[in-house]
């Protein structure tokens, strides 16, 4: 009895930090990052403060690790899809495209770029690690995808990948500042997936070299 009391323990000692990150990104989903309090997090999450303290040393940090967890592991999954694929660079686009309306719905992560964006003045250090470990590392991912599509002849030759990156990720952050600000004021919501479709027709039709003449 008591082996099996404190293999329990152990097991809800271990889920503990899920259970932490969880609570936190739906408090930081509701209320903002300065509007957040850890007193909040903890009593969501079912633990104490000191509790929390002992897994996560501060807000900013507590902030780090759910960004970490919910959108860095993400781009690194992608990451590694694309280093092992010898699809063409339209598939690779089209397999991020058709992943990220799942992604948004799937939790309340969507909420974190439009909370970095309206509180980067006030939080200036979570903006440069938001930049850093997520913008960079996902511009990169797509701009390799562009560059792998013009080597191998499938997009334009003369294509500027650093401006177009930014083209293919537009309508993915519309889709998120949009669901977590005008949306429940809207009269019907914005088909995520339908978007990106007609997003990844109007890509590939932009960025495919033309036919070569007869």
């Amino acid at each position: 009895m008591a082996a099996t009391s404190t293999a329990r323990w152990r097991r809800r000692k271990d889920e503990r930090p899920g259970e932490i990150l969880t609570a936190a990104l739906a408090c930081f989903a509701e209320r903002g990052f300065a509007a957040t309090r850890l007193d909040d997090v903890a009593a969501r999450a079912g633990v104490t403060k000191g509790t929390l303290y002992l897994y996560f040393a501060s807000k900013e940090e507590l902030f780090k690790s759910v960004v970490r967890q919910e959108i860095v592991a993400s781009i690194a999954q992608a990451e590694e899809m694309v280093a092992h694929s010898e699809e063409s660079a339209a598939v690779l686009l089209e397999r991020l495209l058709a992943n990220w309306p799942g992604l948004i719905a799937a939790s309340r992560i969507g909420a974190i770029p439009k909370l970095v964006l309206g509180e980067a003045g006030n939080f200036p250090e979570l903006a440069r690690f938001y930049l850093d470990e997520v913008v960079r590392r996902g511009t990169a991912l797509i701009a390799g995808i562009l560059r792998r599509g013009v080597e191998r002849g499938e997009f334009r030759p003369a294509l500027d990948i650093e401006r177009a990156v930014f083209c293919v990720i537009a309508p993915v952050l519309f889709t998120m500042l949009w669901r977590h600000s005008l949306e429940p004021y809207a009269d019907r919501p914005l088909d995520a997936r339908a978007l990106c479709a007609t997003h990844l027709d109007l890509l590939l039709h932009g960025l495919s070299a033309p036919e070569p003449r007869e």
